[in-house]
């Protein structure tokens, strides 16, 4: 992103603070400091509220490279977690929203705590903002970051889901590193890798109501849809999607016996990380946050070769790349008298400074290949044996990966996950057949969505 471009989005951006006053989410004009502070050009300071910490993110370098850049705007960093918990982070957040502490640039880590925090009234709306620079979100970002028709966020990094696979396994198995591939053909890889010593595959959930991930495989392979409730708050498991995601653990687990088992992954309390880097798991299907472990830590040294796949896709025609992602959601504060200005960082941050920042994968589709590579340069040198990873396959996953549409999250989610855990149980542990926990699920995940209408 060029320098002229920041600086005429600079100028652009204080020019409708003097004409417009600061738009409150709805049009109306805040009070008159910020505009008079533009008049006289005096510098105007932002507070920023992360859960990042500086190990993390760089903040000093990145925050530095944004006020060399837009002199008049200084951020003011609030860090709300030094060990980067976000669920601490989320709680002081509220807290000081509800302290009525100076509230600008907001960071949120998932979907839930950013459409949470929308539908409570702390986010402004920002499509004003996007329409005046003229570029449409879904072409700029990897990310959809839409909420009922509106733009709150823009997307910082950029985590999708991929598959880690024991290259050296492959080799022995006479099997290619996959770059474009079906659910079929994960079922079929993890049949062939499956040796006297260790599964083909490992799935980590779910688990106490968690990492439901492993309970959406095939949902998370398409564009929308995604969720166990859809958009319109109905249920969404009727979808032949979500007995497709049963059938396939089924076969892998219970006829191909390719598939750690659950009751092992429960009774010995497995982990992903230890069956991956132990070599006890050819194939382990985990967030792309595993590409500063990939050529091994001091906990978890690598004593194979190690490549990349892409979520698997549903069916051979299908449009693939799709998969569950984490970003950074970056927000701009609904009660900021700041707007514009907190906007230009968000912006610049989610671009240019991606790049300087140097610590993830930025979900900006702006960023060119070569710091692209760099930045993947930089992330696998941090690790033991970066020489071990087939970069070139990480590389190509990474381009080729995309966000499905955002379902706000409802406030019933954890009762709904609970039931789903309790019903695959009874069908992974023979309680039950396919068609009696579909009917199960649905009936109580039903029951739920009807108590919170």
């Amino acid at each position: 992103m060029k320098r002229k471009f920041w600086s005429t989005l600079a100028a652009s951006t204080m020019l409708i603070g003097v004409l417009a006053g600061c738009s409150a989410g709805g049009g109306e004009s805040t009070s008159g400091t910020e505009t008079d502070s533009k008049g006289s050009d005096e510098a105007v300071t932002i507070k920023f509220h992360t859960h990042g910490n500086e190990t993390s993110y760089n903040w000093e370098k990145t925050i530095a490279a944004f006020e060399e850049e837009f002199p008049k705007i200084n951020v003011d960093l609030v860090i709300l977690s030094e060990k980067g918990d976000t669920q601490e982070a989320t709680q002081k957040l509220d807290l000081a929203a509800a302290s009525g502490e100076q509230l600008d640039v907001l960071m949120f880590s998932d979907p839930a705590s950013y459409a949470q925090r929308v539908a409570l009234g702390m986010v402004a709306p920002i499509d004003e903002y996007i329409e005046k620079e003229g570029y449409e979100l879904n072409e700029e970002y990897k990310v959809d970051t839409k909420i009922n028709d509106s733009y709150y966020a823009l997307p910082g990094k950029f985590n999708p889901w991929y598959v880690l696979l024991n290259k050296n396994h492959l080799d022995e198995a006479g099997l290619e590193v996959p770059a474009d591939w079906t659910w079929d053909e994960y079922m079929e890889y993890a049949k062939k890798l499956t040796k006297d010593d260790h599964y083909g595959t490992y799935f980590h959930g779910p688990q106490g109501g968690g990492w439901m991930e492993f309970m959406k495989l095939a949902l998370a392979s398409e564009e929308d849809n995604t969720e166990f409730v859809k958009a319109d708050g109905t249920s969404n498991f009727d979808s032949p999607l979500f007995k497709k995601t049963l059938e396939m653990r089924e076969q892998m687990e219970k006829v191909d016996k390719s598939a750690t088992p659950y009751t092992d992954i429960i009774s010995q309390k497995l982990h992903y990380r230890n069956q991956f880097f132990g070599q006890d798991a050819s194939m382990v299907l985990i967030g792309s946050w595993m590409n500063t472990e990939l050529g091994g830590t001091d906990q978890f040294p690598l004593d194979f070769n190690v490549a990349v796949a892409p979520y698997p896709k549903n069916e051979e025609g299908d449009t693939g790349g799709f998969s569950p992602v984490t970003t950074d959601f970056m927000s701009v504060a609904a009660n900021s008298e700041h707007k514009e200005e907190a906007y230009t960082f968000i912006r610049w941050y989610t671009t240019e400074g991606q790049v300087v920042q140097g610590k993830n994968v930025p979900s900006w589709n702006g960023v060119s290949e070569e710091d692209l590579d760099s930045i993947i340069d930089g992330i696998l040198a941090g690790t033991a044996t970066p020489e071990k990873v087939d970069k070139e396959s990480l590389v190509n996953v990474l381009k080729g990966a995309k966000s499905s549409k955002i379902i706000p999250p409802v406030p019933y989610q954890a009762e709904l996950y609970k039931v789903v855990n309790e019903e695959y149980e009874k069908l992974i542990l023979g309680d039950q057949d396919i068609d009696a926990t579909i009917k199960a699920t649905q009936e109580r995940a039903q029951e739920i969505i009807d108590n919170n209408k």
